[in-house]
């Protein structure tokens, strides 16, 4: 086995998140803006993907060093040791970035490390010429931060929101990463019951469903990595069997979404049925003022439209006074909405009991949490 430097990449403000996921799994973990960093084999770089629900990726970094001129970042590239993660036919495309560094040219950047690592693979396996590269994909990225430039290979392929249980979406899809992380903040256990009263094509009450029965969120899904010849297929077997075994398949959900556009609910139910929760979750076309229940100690968590056409603010901020109002109703239900209306909580008639600022993609947002008091259930 080989011990590799991995980090898991997640979106601003969702780190802490992931960094408690790693922890959860058994791993020590470093964390900087917008990455996790631990340490695994084979088998980790198969269940860590398997097993993140707010991670975007995970990566080998290969190596880090200062890299002020071309020359430097040449020799560091051709330094590091591609020929143990690497076959010498391996197709190996290089993306690239550079924040706050004297060497801005991203294209130069990616052209001298290409070259580098074929001059590397040359000289190690003894070849002439050019490399076919007709073997399998090794995603490569330099990445180049305040002059350190840091080589990452890409184990997961599609990013990790790729679940495989999305047949279509909407206009402006929830990421499945950040879904999960929604959950994950409202403490959500599979024995309370559960609204999405702005449910969209489901993906908040789908990542609910999954956490509440275990089923990894990777499990019917491929990736990159798979294809590499150090990554066996009995590690992925074995993972995918840890995985099944540690499913929750028999346990109860009272998971609902709701939606006003029924196109939308319509949607909800073939990602549903394609997930496994088909008859588990239950969508209706509604909206969301008629909500009403019977049930104590819920969670209610929505995404509620943002806004961003002219003559929709105000009625979107009628309907955020509305819910507020509605749901002094059911003192028992905590509730919690993702906006960037930042006086949502004016709107709403109540101090969030928390906020936490998080990115729905490019717009800033903060996740408003009302909490609510405990029912006097015996």
């Amino acid at each position: 086995m080989t011990k590799f430097n991995l980090v898991a990449t997640a979106a601003m403000g969702l780190e802490a998140i992931v960094a408690d996921e790693l922890k959860a799994l058994g791993y020590e973990t470093r964390t900087e803006n917008g990455k996790v960093y631990f340490e695994g084999e084979e088998h980790d770089i198969a269940r860590t993907n398997l097993w993140l629900r707010v991670a975007d990726r995970v990566k080998i970094v290969v190596g880090s060093f200062p890299a002020r001129t071309f020359d430097q970042l040449f020799e560091g590239v051709k330094a590091l040791p591609w020929e143990k993660i690497m076959p010498v036919d391996a197709e190996f495309p290089v993306t690239g970035k550079s924040v706050k560094s004297k060497l801005y040219s991203v294209p130069d950047c990616q052209s001298i490390t290409k070259k580098a690592i074929v001059e590397r693979m040359k000289k190690v396996h003894g070849r002439l010429g050019m490399l076919e590269e007709t073997g399998p994909k090794f995603k490569i990225e330099v990445s180049i931060l305040k002059d350190v430039a840091t080589l990452t290979i890409d184990t997961s392929g599609a990013g990790l929101h790729k679940r495989g249980y999305r047949t279509e979406q909407g206009e402006a899809p929830l990421k499945e990463t950040l879904a999960a992380a929604l959950v994950y903040i409202s403490k959500w256990t599979p024995n309370r019951p559960f609204v999405d009263p702005f449910c969209g094509s489901g993906t908040i009450a789908l990542e609910a469903a999954m956490i509440g029965q275990n089923i990894a969120p990777g499990y019917n899904r491929e990736f990159i990595s798979e294809e590499w010849p150090f990554m066996k297929q009995e590690i992925w077997d074995e993972v995918r069997d840890e995985a099944d075994q540690a499913a929750n398949y028999d346990q109860p959900l009272q998971i609902s979404g709701s939606d006003i556009d029924h196109r939308m609910v319509e949607i909800a139910k073939r990602n549903a049925l394609e997930a496994g929760f088909g008859e588990l979750i239950d969508f209706k076309q509604m909206q969301v003022l008629d909500f009403t229940t019977h049930a104590e100690d819920g969670v209610m968590i929505g995404n509620p439209p943002y806004g961003e056409r002219i003559g929709e603010v105000e009625a979107i901020e009628q309907m955020i006074s509305d819910i507020g109002h509605m749901m002094k109703a059911y003192p028992t239900w905590s509730v919690y909405m993702l906006s960037s209306m930042e006086n949502f909580e004016e709107l709403y008639g109540r101090r969030a009991t928390k906020k936490r600022k998080l990115f729905n993609g490019f717009i800033r947002t903060d996740y408003y949490q009302f909490w609510g008091r405990k029912s006097q259930k015996k």
